[in-house]
């Protein structure tokens, strides 16, 4: 099994909100690999990496980076694949890290996702990957229809609690 996606963050203290994009993976059956790679630190096996994904098979990369956020751009300036951007919530409330990902030069595209948005990226590469998967197609207007269902069993509970002076 080879991995379709590729989970990057700049440290392991990224990864509380990057598992949430592997968590959804496992949950589709989408074949993924995690690994933490630093512009700064690492900039020699983020190169190595980014040249390298589309020989393995990789057909969408997900990196997460905070602070000046480089990572994401960096491997987009090295490889064909999609980059989705995740801003990582570290200073400034995750401001920096957003602007440094969303604010790519023209020819060097990052998609990006909220702050701290790890699911949602990991949504975006599975419906990237469903465009040529029937399979996994249906797999992704089924987890969307359950939560449609889930905001619907929680406004009925919702309804449940009571006030003296609510009106609805």
């Amino acid at each position: 099994m080879e991995a379709l996606v590729s989970i990057i963050m700049g440290s392991t203290s990224d990864w509380p909100v990057m598992k949430k994009a592997a968590d959804f993976f496992e949950e589709m059956q989408i074949p993924f690999e995690v690994n933490a790679l630093s512009a700064h630190r690492t900039p020699e096996k983020v190169e190595e990496f980014a040249k390298n994904a589309n020989k393995k098979g990789v057909k969408v990369i997900i990196a997460g980076a905070g602070m000046a956020a480089h990572l994401p751009g960096v491997i987009a300036a090295m490889t064909p694949i999609p980059v989705i951007g995740v801003p990582i919530k570290a200073s400034l409330d995750g401001l920096d890290s957003l602007l440094a990902i969303v604010q790519m030069p023209p020819g060097i595209p990052v998609a990006t996702v909220a702050i701290n948005g790890a699911l949602n990226a990991g949504i975006l590469a599975a419906q990237m990957l469903a465009t040529n998967d029937t399979d996994l197609f249906s797999k992704t207007v089924h987890y969307k229809e359950n939560l449609k269902k889930k905001i619907v069993k929680a406004n009925e509970e919702l309804q449940k609690e009571t006030f003296k002076y609510r009106v609805n």
